[in-house]
């Protein structure tokens, strides 16, 4: 923390929140040290129903897709 790079990526998001649940994961803690080996240097990593989905930035044509996807199974 601070976090620009996870703001920004929050700030793209925020259209969609009605659409998905957005866990946020602090990777410095001592109980996410697998996560932080795994992403030190890719923040912020993004994850969709348990499957990596993008990192650095949001690809938000990437994220509908996928999203839309997830959608269309549940119904």
């Amino acid at each position: 923390k601070p976090c620009p790079l996870c703001d920004e990526a929050k700030e793209v998001l925020e259209p969609y929140k009605r659409r998905f649940i957005l866990q946020e994961v602090d990777i410095t803690l001592p109980e996410n040290s697998a996560w932080y080996d795994k992403y030190k240097y890719d923040i912020p990593v993004f994850h969709l129903n348990g499957k990596f989905l993008m990192k650095h930035q949001v690809d938000i044509q990437k994220f509908e897709d996928q999203l839309m996807k997830l959608e269309l199974q549940n119904d």
